[in-house]
């Protein structure tokens, strides 16, 4: 069987990864508070581990393989949202739930298996703060129920490779006077009335942030399962917290064997922020006609330990390749994926690697190949071909009576899509154009139709339409800018 290596946060190295049961591998990836729009930075690991699933169900049967991503539901964000709006907590949360999933599916996202809501695991998360106190692990103070960091010292720390004494140092912790230690955490808190709150042994409240994770992972997952995910602004304290908490919770399972985190996202070499103008959604970026196999490209062209910049070359350079991958592969059958790319996937989710070896083979000319090993990596391209965004720049000639008169006329020129067409191509695009019109003018059917083929042969479709004033227009669609002009140019 292929074998899968990983980096582990945990040991500091790269592991070959073993799971637990090969008929049911696990994982769980920390997903988003739903309060607002999800940013960049937040679709990148969902694009991450979007990818590490496809290729888990690709070496050990995707009935065997189960991806569990929550929602966190309930959180003061969402709360303070609520107060701002007027409008319910459970509106926005429906709402915001629902952009999430049409979001990343338009990056091309497969759902998890298990989507939990949090507000749906309050008993499992009482139970287990229960336990937690019964344990020793916890106490109850003023309302509030924390863990106790002191009890678990042996453990605290590892994930983050940090001390207790050197997180209280250096931590930014909240100051209660009911902790026993700064570090302790809450596990639970009291809500007022105007807030939401379960009834619970220490009073109507809410859970904290990192017990609702640990709940519904053992629920799903077990006391132990295989991979733990998230980015890295995670490590401390989320998933520290979780680690801890579990542990203690059930100490005869190791909670998750291998953590996986990854890097931040930049745009245009600078941290993304509402302050300096940087700051995207992916719903943005997708109203501003960007598609989402572009953003999945540009994401997938980094490995996930890396930063990642996102920038409007990166952005274009995607779309440049993705068409011409996408029209190799027109009418094309998938084939096997290209050894060479499972090679570098299954070496820490090499996708750089990956990626470059798509490009590779696209240039060998396999088709077949190229479309089954690109779908292994979210990407499909004959839906890029057919149905997303089939032309990316087109050119319109103005067929009026300056035309039909033979006098020189500046043809009207509108471009669609980003980037720069050389001179060479656009001039030659015109030319072919008048020359189309040329034969529909004179009603020569016959050469105007295979002018027409043999343009869309070489990825130019020419198509006609007019004007609300009445004029005749042709338009030449490309579907890339590395269309040969002079292989256009031959055309008669």
């Amino acid at each position: 069987m292929t074998t899968i290596k990983l980096h582990n946060t945990r040991t500091r190295r790269k592991e070959e990864f073993t799971p637990l049961d090969k008929d049911n591998v696990r994982m769980y990836v920390c997903g988003p508070t739903v309060y607002d729009r999800a940013h960049l930075g937040n679709a990148r690991p969902v694009v991450v581990f979007d990818v590490l699933y496809r290729l888990l169900r690709h070496v050990y049967g995707a009935e065997h393989v189960t991806y569990v991503r929550n929602f966190t539901d309930v959180d003061d964000k969402i709360n303070a949202r609520a107060a701002e709006s007027g409008r319910s907590i459970g509106e926005i949360t429906a709402e915001t739930t629902q952009w999430f999933l049409d979001d990343m599916a338009a990056l091309g996202a497969l759902e998890p298996d298990h989507m939990p809501r949090a507000t749906q695991y309050i008993p499992q998360m009482v139970a287990m703060i229960e336990g937690l106190i019964a344990k020793g692990h916890a106490y109850e103070a003023e309302g509030h129920v924390l863990f106790a960091v002191d009890s678990w010292r042996e453990g605290y720390g590892k994930l983050s490779g940090r001390s207790v004494d050197d997180m209280i140092a250096g931590a930014r912790v909240e100051v209660a006077p009911y902790k026993r230690n700064p570090m302790d955490f809450v596990l639970w808190k009291p809500s007022s009335d105007d807030l939401p709150g379960w009834d619970s042994p220490w009073g109507r409240g809410r859970p904290g942030w990192h017990i609702e994770c640990s709940a519904m992972a053992h629920e799903l997952l077990g006391e132990s399962f295989d991979i733990h995910g998230g980015g890295n602004d995670l490590m401390f304290p989320h998933h520290e917290n979780e680690i801890a908490q579990s542990c203690c919770a059930h100490p005869e399972g190791e909670f998750a064997k291998v953590w996986l985190h990854n890097e931040m996202l930049q745009v245009e070499g600078k941290k993304m922020s509402k302050s300096l103008g940087n700051f995207f959604t992916v719903r943005d970026l997708l109203d501003q006609g960007i598609p989402g196999e572009v953003i999945r490209f540009v994401f997938l062209s980094t490995h996930y330990r890396k930063p990642m910049d996102w920038t409007a070359e990166k952005a274009q350079n995607a779309i440049n390749t993705l068409r011409e991958w996408s029209f190799l592969t027109l009418g094309a059958k998938d084939g096997q994926v290209d050894d060479d790319v499972l090679d570098a996937l299954v070496d820490d989710l090499n996708t750089a690697e990956a990626m470059h070896r798509l490009n590779e083979i696209y240039k060998d000319g396999e088709d077949s190949v190229l479309l089954a090993s690109a779908k292994l990596l979210g990407l499909n391209l004959t839906e890029v071909g057919q149905q997303k965004w089939a032309h990316l720049f087109e050119f319109e000639v103005s067929d009026d009576k300056f035309l039909k008169e033979g006098i020189d006329y500046q043809p009207t020129v509108g471009v669609i899509g980003w980037g720069e067409v050389s001179d060479e191509l656009r001039d030659t695009s015109l030319s072919l154009v008048h020359r189309w019109l040329a034969y529909r003018r004179e009603s020569n059917w016959a050469d105007a139709d295979r002018l027409k083929s043999e343009a869309a042969a070489l990825g130019v479709e020419l198509r006609a339409s007019r004007s609300s004033s009445g004029i005749n227009n042709g338009i030449a669609s490309l579907s890339s800018t590395y269309i040969d002009p002079a292989k256009l140019e031959a055309l008669k």
